[in-house]
């Protein structure tokens, strides 16, 4: 008799215990469900960067956005169209002027932003170099301000211009790039494509590179995955506190997610200039060098492998006038020994433009002194 009703009652029992475990889960996730939606019926998840508020990129672009300006720019160029004869004097006076001159503009855009309440903006070389006209657009003006080139330099691809409005402007403050870390959070605000104030964010990925864009040669930038597109070029990178760390100069049109901008401490260390002299006055003396190894060393008779060789000697340079040639090992200078050529740049940079320095040269096979002027360095040489 036991035996009869044994089977079915565990059968019984095994499905209730299934039940009441169902039941369970169930309850716990209406629970969770509860606890998550607050209550209500829906659940949103507001898209968060990592150890950003919601509203953080938005305050700082509030803040900032104001200073961020828009720059136009007419740069002449020879008429395509016109026979290169027609630009022969010979020819004109001979022929007479057969042709209308002609003179066409090539349109350019570019960012920028103030730097002061009276009107300096700082930008990119490259955005206004070599034009005619100059337009810069303020947020809160209805016509754009003529602009004047205060001070520029081709070699850090910096500018400063100068407007004249009415009333006091919001500025940006340069922030300290050397204390950014790779990784940190930047914002980067510019006019790619000419839409003014487009905001992008990303981090910077990686301090100190070199690049070479053109014919320019740019030695220590910051990286940055934030989109820094044609536009862009002369706007701000900013930090969290709203700094400018960097000056967004360039992108890789070879890969996704790689711009640049030159660091804010490469500005400090010239605006001054720029504004008093218009200008970056570089100490100069015209050779190229490279490394001694233990080779070059045992060719020269060197007693040890230290010095800069001079490879070449730029024409009517000062070492040219000086008689520094090539194979000479330029072992000190104003009594700063020179152990490598990154030593003779720095004893070079600290020089003063017009001073006469003594060079202690390495010459087949001897010590040879000479005295040369330091000169200041052309333009884009």
């Amino acid at each position: 008799m036991f035996r009869r009703w044994l089977v079915p009652v565990a059968l019984i029992a095994f499905i209730a215990g299934i039940c009441f475990a169902g039941g369970c889960y169930l309850v716990q996730d209406l629970h969770q469900g509860a606890a998550f939606n607050g209550g209500g019926t829906t659940a949103v998840a507001g898209p968060e960067l990592p150890g950003l508020g919601a509203d953080t990129i938005a305050a700082i672009v509030d803040r900032t956005g104001p200073a961020v300006v828009k720059i136009d720019t007419l740069t002449p160029v020879r008429n395509p169209h016109l026979d290169p004869f027609f630009n022969d004097p010979f020819f004109r006076d001979f022929f007479g002027r057969v042709m209308p001159e002609g003179q066409e503009y090539r349109p350019g855009l570019g960012s920028g932003f103030l730097i002061s309440d009276d009107g300096y903006i700082l930008t990119n070389e490259h955005v206004i170099d070599n034009a005619s006209e100059i337009k810069v657009t303020v947020s809160g003006f209805s016509e754009p301000f003529n602009a004047r080139v205060v001070g520029a330099d081709y070699d850090l691809d910096l500018a400063v211009l100068k407007i004249d409005a009415p009333r006091k402007l919001p500025y940006l403050k340069l922030g300290d790039a050397q204390q950014a870390r790779v990784g940190e959070w930047v914002i980067a605000i510019g006019n790619p494509y000419g839409l003014d104030h487009t905001v992008t964010v990303g981090v910077i990925s990686a301090k100190g590179r070199p690049i070479d864009i053109e014919d320019r040669h740019y030695k220590n930038l910051l990286q940055t995955d934030a989109s820094i597109n044609p536009g862009n070029s002369g706007g701000p990178l900013l930090n969290l506190k709203g700094e400018v760390i960097g000056i967004n100069t360039a992108v890789n049109a070879q890969a996704q997610g790689i711009g640049f901008a030159i660091p804010s401490d490469t500005v400090k260390g010239v605006l001054g200039e720029l504004i008093k002299k218009g200008k970056v006055v570089r100490p100069w003396l015209g050779v190229q060098v490279q490394q001694v190894d233990e080779n070059w060393a045992n060719y020269l008779k060197l007693p040890r492998a230290e010095g800069a060789l001079v490879v070449g000697v730029v024409p009517g340079s000062p070492a040219e006038r000086a008689g520094i040639t090539r194979g000479d090992v330029v072992l000190e200078i104003a009594g700063r020994k020179i152990k490598t050529p990154d030593d003779l740049v720095a004893a070079i940079k600290d020089q003063k433009v017009g001073a006469t320095v003594e060079l202690l040269l390495w010459r087949e096979g001897k010590l040879v002194r000479i005295r040369v002027v330091i000169n200041e360095k052309p333009a884009r040489l």
